[in-house]
């Protein structure tokens, strides 16, 4: 499993430095073609890169949502990492959001509706997951 995360890490390496694509309100949860550059059309490998984020993001959520200061925002940088490797562009920006409202130390309302929003557009990549998944 390490072996495999590090793999996509050196990919997110990469796409970190190519202009990623637009953040569309109509853009899939899942860009699949960016999936499919990050882990060389190897199909076996997005799966199990699929269904690690998967699990990574609901083990995340709850420690940017209740964690220390210093927790969450590390948990969202980690968050943000993964979402950009697979493809999960919406998520990403949504974390930048969470980011930068916890960066400003803006009111603890104004976090929370940032997170909700984070919340939202994970579940929708969730849910793509979840179809992938299954059909494969």
């Amino acid at each position: 499993m390490v072996d495999v995360l590090a793999r996509v890490t050196d990919r997110v390496d990469v796409a970190e430095r190519v202009d990623a694509p637009s953040i569309a309100p109509g853009a899939c949860a899942i860009d699949l073609a960016h999936l499919a550059r990050m882990t060389f059309g190897e199909r076996s490998l997005e799966r199990e890169v699929l269904a690690l984020f998967d699990r990574q993001a609901d083990m995340l959520l709850p420690r940017i949502r209740q964690g220390a200061p210093a927790m969450a925002a590390a948990s969202a940088h980690t968050l943000k990492g993964s979402a950009v490797g697979i493809g999960a562009f919406k998520v990403a920006r949504a974390v930048e959001e969470v980011e930068q409202a916890q960066g400003l130390e803006i009111r603890d309302a104004q976090i929370a509706a940032a997170v909700d929003t984070l919340a939202a557009v994970l579940e929708e990549a969730k849910a793509e997951i979840a179809r992938l998944l299954q059909a494969a």
